[in-house]
């Protein structure tokens, strides 16, 4: 490890973990990422979690956010009602122990529906406060639930989280079309045109089907049909989106996934913008500045 960490950032996750030795720049001095999720601890384990990370970063002070305040982590940090800044989060962070911290997720608990975001509401803001994003601005976070964000002068005002993924995953390996997807996904002629049917999909569920009778009736090559199914379901969540013309879309996340929503913004006619690694730990560090302002 270089120099001498200030404190421990950790993005507590659900199945992984990742904590970061931060200074008091905000750099990322060292990193551990392992499987110690949320789903892997008890409550009275995480004492001895937050020790190891102690003696392994060398700094006594910890900022949690993620999985680890919900319902299923150490203890739940409530839900702050948006809009909300970095430092509504902080000033609303749980103190579970001596020096740890964990930061709350974000709800909409008025307005014609409910949704909530754990994890998310750091890597948009941390976005916002390193530069690599403007304060009002419009994000998309792919994953098992993906999330669309918007923001205002450095709040999140609103946000909707879809199941896209998840979904994707259950009609893979369940159901009718289970052991027909499972070819390879990736960008290419068979994607893109589940995207173009998903965008225009009034049913999903029926779209769905279709994958199942294209292959039977030798409309649909078998090695195509996940990227086929990927793109219907990819284009049906991106063609929900009625402003992608108005501002560029901030993508969150790199990987194959992230690849795949660039292209289904761009073919809906938006402009896609990935945002550099370090929004996370931007996020918390800001958290962590305006917490130990309070306390000074």
């Amino acid at each position: 490890m270089v120099g001498r960490a200030a404190y421990i950032a950790v993005d507590w996750g659900t199945t992984n973990r990742r904590a970061y030795a931060m200074s008091e720049a905000g750099e990322v001095l060292d990193t551990l990422q392992d499987d110690r999720g949320v789903l892997a601890l008890t409550p009275g384990e995480y004492p001895d979690a937050i020790a190891q990370l102690r003696e392994r970063f060398g700094a006594q002070a910890v900022v949690a956010a993620g999985m680890v305040g919900s319902t299923r982590g150490w203890r739940e940090a409530a839900y702050i009602d948006a809009p909300a800044t970095l430092q509504d989060l902080a000033e609303a962070s749980l103190a579970v122990a001596p020096d740890v911290r964990i930061v709350p997720g974000v709800a909409l608990r008025s307005g014609p529906r409910p949704d909530v975001m754990r994890g998310e509401e750091v890597q948009v803001l941390g976005a916002i406060s390193s530069g690599a994003a403007p304060p009002t601005a419009l994000f998309c976070q792919p994953g098992t639930h993906n999330k669309w964000i918007a923001t205002v002068d450095g709040a999140i005002t609103d946000f909707a989280t879809v199941m896209t993924g998840e979904l994707f995953a259950l009609v893979r390996t369940h159901g009718i079309l289970a052991g027909m997807l499972d070819g390879a996904v990736a960008d290419g002629p068979a994607f893109r045109e589940g995207l173009r049917r998903g965008s225009e999909a009034r049913n999903l569920a029926a779209a769905l089907f279709e994958v199942r009778a294209g292959v039977l009736l030798d409309r649909l090559a078998p090695a195509d049909a996940a990227a086929y199914a990927s793109g219907l379901m990819i284009g049906a969540d991106v063609g929900t989106r009625t402003d992608l013309a108005e501002r560029p879309v901030h993508l969150l996340g790199g990987g194959a996934l992230s690849a795949l929503y660039d292209v289904a913004i761009t073919e809906a006619g938006g402009h896609a913008v990935p945002v550099p690694d370090g929004a996370t730990t931007a996020g918390i560090h800001a958290i962590w500045q305006a917490i130990s302002k309070v306390r000074a």
